[in-house]
């Protein structure tokens, strides 16, 4: 089971929502290669809003996804496509539900 996390919170300038969601389409090609990423979702959460939550089994693995090519390009576009500085809260996780997982 996954027990780490991140929730990460995006506001995209005025003009840019459309850019900050394309943005986040491509970044999934990234995160498809890291392995100890388990699971990644990224959603609108209103016109300019947007949010990442991705899970991992150990802090070493999201340690690694906290440094990856993902936060490379949230950095190198961060003054082009957010209002601020995206939040990037690390979370616990206390249960989890995964394709191919038995109960347990």
């Amino acid at each position: 089971m996954p027990a780490y996390g991140f929730f990460v919170e995006f506001e995209a300038k005025p003009g840019k929502e459309d850019d900050v969601a394309q943005f986040l389409v491509d970044a999934k090609t990234l995160v498809d290669a890291e392995p100890g990423t388990l699971a990644w979702f990224s959603f609108p959460l209103g016109p300019s809003s947007f949010r990442i939550f991705d899970a991992f089994e150990t802090e070493d693995d999201r340690e690694v996804h906290l440094q990856g090519k993902v936060r490379e390009q949230i950095e190198a576009r961060a003054d082009e496509l957010f209002s601020a500085f995206p939040t990037i809260t690390p979370v616990n996780l206390l249960a989890a539900k995964l394709p191919g997982q038995a109960a347990e």
